[in-house]
């Protein structure tokens, strides 16, 4: 095995190919998470005050099941095998409750996006960087949708800690 120069280190992806479809498929997993809790709450959401945000709701699980598929094809272009299982799914009887857990997902997810963007960019991954990047500009659109609905300011979005691998 070779020693690395400096300048070999400097050049050298941060993540693995293995490392990266690992990250995806928490990513995965979060969309599912998404799928799952967007088509509950659209159906038990209740109050004339939320019934556009419920139909709303239905568009972004949809959406959400959209981007599932294209990280599945993605991790499998990688090499890797989709996970199968969703992050648990907070559930409540008032609205704004289930609101609030959705804002809080869609800012989670929107943060680790911005984050994988990078880590395919600098793994020279650029076509999965663009697939990533049109799942993130929807995602987007869900925080905005969400915390309208909750009549507040859409959050900000705090990076992740980097990953260490």
């Amino acid at each position: 095995m070779a020693i690395k120069t400096p300048a070999e280190k400097r050049l050298a992806p941060a993540l693995t190919r293995d490392d990266l479809i690992e990250l995806l498929n928490e990513d995965l997993a979060r969309e599912y998470q998404a799928i799952i809790a967007y088509v509950v709450y659209s159906q038990v959401i209740k109050g004339a005050a939320f019934m556009n945000i419920a139909a709303e709701l239905e568009v972004h699980a949809s959406e959400e099941l959209s981007h599932a598929i294209t990280l599945a094809n993605q991790i499998d272009y990688l090499g890797g095998m989709p996970k199968v299982t969703p992050k648990p799914v907070k559930t409540s009887t008032k609205a704004e409750d289930m609101l609030r857990f959705d804002l809080a997902n869609e800012t989670e997810t929107i943060s680790n996006y911005r984050q994988r963007v990078r880590q395919c960019e600098e793994m020279g991954e650029y076509a999965l960087a663009e697939h990533l990047r049109e799942i993130l500009m929807q995602e987007q659109d869900h925080q905005i949708a969400l915390a309208t609905a909750l009549g507040i300011g859409v959050p900000a979005v705090i990076a992740p800690a980097p990953e260490r691998f």
